[in-house]
Parts: structure tokens; C-alpha cells; sequence
């Protein structure tokens, strides 16, 4: 894979690198054959270690710059100023026959914006966070 990081390149006032935080033992939850199909890959490509450990954040491949974004907005109803991605991080962008996608990985450890928090997200609420954008792909079942 090629890997595009357009976040790095906006400097630190909109991102900060960060390293996901290694998890023990990890393990598949759920898998998506669809969208390995529409990135043109094999369907026993996440049967690997390496693809799992990048995947639960104990690893990278060449090329990823992962990365938290700053933002501010709204929180609780009350203007919140800046705030940030405090347990998200862009792995980076890759380019595909079907467009350019980005991994991310939710639950990756602290980051500057995890505001006192571990950066850990249980997975309830990951998997309530999971809506793929309107794409052509929005439908994709995970098995």
C-alpha cells in the first residue's frame, strides 16, 4: 500500500503524531470482507499477525504517520473551545480502485487531547461510533 498522510502535512497546530498504545493478546472482533474487496486485496489478508497487530495498534507498516486531530466545537451544549481526538488516531490514507480511504483506529491510547482520560474506549462504544460515511459502501456488513 501506498500511504498519503495529508493530516501531517497541516502542521502541529491541527495534529500531534502519536504511537498507539500496544494492547496484550489482542484478537479479531469483527471482520469486513466488502471493504477488503473494494481495496483490492485478498480475502485472507487480515489472517495474518502482521495485519492484526497494525490493526489493535501494536504495530505500523512503513509509511503511516499516526496522527490526532485538533478541533473545537460544541460539547454538552456549551461552547468547549479547542478540544481533540483524545482516544482516535488517522493511521493515514491509502489509495484504492474504488478511491482513497483512511484507517483509523478508535481507542488507541492517550493522546495530547485525551484530557486527563487513558485514551481506552470499551467496545460498545466503538462499535455504536462505527457508521461508515453515505458511500456506496455504507451498507457493508461486518462478520
Amino acid at each position: 500500500m501506498t500511504w498519503i498522510n495529508r493530516y501531517a502535512t497541516l502542521g502541529p497546530a491541527f495534529t500531534a503524531e502519536v504511537l498507539p498504545t500496544p494492547v496484550p493478546s489482542p484478537y479479531w472482533v469483527a471482520q469486513n470482507p466488502s471493504f477488503l474487496k473494494a481495496c483490492g486485496l485478498p480475502d485472507a489478508w487480515l489472517d495474518n499477525a502482521e495485519a492484526l497487530a497494525v490493526f489493535s495498534g501494536n504495530g505500523l507498516w512503513e509509511g503511516m504517520t499516526p496522527r490526532a486531530s485538533v478541533y473545537s466545537g460544541h460539547q454538552f451544549g456549551h461552547w468547549a473551545g479547542q478540544l481533540g481526538d483524545g482516544r482516535a488516531l488517522s493511521l493515514g490514507e491509502f489509495a484504492t480502485p474504488q478511491g482513497t480511504f483512511e484507517i483509523q483506529l478508535k481507542g488507541a491510547g492517550p493522546t495530547p487531547f485525551s484530557r486527563m482520560g487513558d485514551g481506552r474506549a470499551v467496545l460498545r462504544s466503538s462499535i455504536r461510533e462505527y457508521q461508515p460515511r453515505q458511500t456506496p459502501y455504507s451498507n457493508w456488513p461486518i462478520s
